[in-house]
């Protein structure tokens, strides 16, 4: 099953807010309801994104044929339904650029981008898992954070494409899962994927992710990225940043599993990258219970920005890159 495709004029996504509870596919049939589905988490994940975006474009074209005034607001609006991944506008961007040519031709070029997704995260798999074997003797353990697996795609993942690309090379001893705010996406949705590959696996929460690498437990962190900057700084699921920091201090390899279309060379740093702030009710409610006094303040950041010099390695469908040892996304 695929987290998001085409189906009768229509986008078809698993609902991941759903998940582990139950699973279920939603039919989206307008711009609207897209964006709802975004901004709520029910697609979520940098290149299931990038589908959602290209997607989007080919939904607002089969709704408003020959009026490519209303096809290019509705990009724009799709565009700014999460400003941090950058995949959602590359994939708005890419079914847009044919719009010239006719909806047809937007269609086409939005199931490119899902095809794509499929055999890039196959190849950034294999090239991880291989890049890791050869770096940790024997079966690795690995500690991983939010969900960058097929849930996150179209299919296959990317961190966690480079899990099962270890357990089907037999090379896998076992996954620690970080819980993972917002919405506790490590437990709901990576849990969910490692019990459904059979792979071992155990659950941890944000703040004892430092201690499994103290610890010895995980000879590495595989992550996933919303967006990778032209320096080689990393933007993922909030926690990223100071699991890096624990890495380095256990001396273990902080990985960052993403597609070229992550790479956003035209910003500089991530201190150039505008961090979406969630709700406050993802922090003082949980399953309609308040958590926390009335009228608590918060500051809910979905994102954070780790140093190129704290990422061992990025792993693309092409190439690795060693931000650490002075490696840059934009080197030739």
């Amino acid at each position: 099953m695929r987290t998001i495709d085409w189906r009768d004029d229509r986008v078809v996504a698993v609902d991941q807010t759903r998940l582990p509870r139950e699973l279920v596919v939603v039919e989206i049939d307008t711009v609207e309801g897209l964006i709802d589905a975004i901004k709520r988490l029910v697609v979520r994940g940098a290149p299931a994104l990038g589908a959602a975006g290209a997607l989007g474009v080919a939904l607002a074209v089969r709704l408003s044929p020959g009026d490519p005034a209303m096809v290019a607001a509705a990009a724009t609006a799709i565009r700014q339904a999460r400003p941090t991944a950058v995949n959602l506008a590359w994939g708005v961007d890419r079914a847009l650029s044919r719009l010239d040519e006719g909806g047809d031709a937007v269609v086409a070029e939005a199931l490119a981008v899902l095809e794509e997704d499929v055999a890039c995260n196959r190849a950034l798999g294999e090239r991880g898992a291989a890049w890791l074997a050869e770096r940790v003797a024997g079966p690795v353990a690995v500690q991983t954070h939010c969900n960058a697996g097929a849930l996150a795609c179209v299919e296959w993942g990317t961190a966690l494409g480079v899990v099962r690309a270890l357990h089907e090379r037999g090379a896998l001893r076992h996954v620690y899962a970080a819980e993972t705010r917002p919405l506790l996406q490590g437990a709901r949705l990576t849990v969910w994927e490692l019990a459904q590959m059979g792979v071992p696996h155990t659950l941890v929460v944000d703040s004892a992710s430092a201690t499994v690498l103290a610890r010895g437990l995980a000879d590495a962190v595989v992550v996933g990225a919303d967006r990778v900057t032209a320096n080689g700084d990393v933007i993922n699921k909030v926690g990223t940043y100071p699991l890096a920091l624990a890495a380095a201090q256990a001396g273990v390899p902080m990985v960052v599993a993403a597609p070229e279309s992550t790479i956003d060379l035209s910003t500089p740093t991530g201190k150039d990258v505008e961090i979406e702030v969630r709700g406050a009710d993802e922090l003082t409610r949980w399953g309609g219970v308040e958590v926390a006094p009335a009228g608590t303040g918060t500051l809910n950041f979905a994102f954070d920005v780790t140093p190129a010099a704290f990422v061992t390695a990025i792993v693309t469908e092409r190439r690795v890159i060693l931000p650490a040892a002075g490696g840059r996304p934009d080197d030739a």
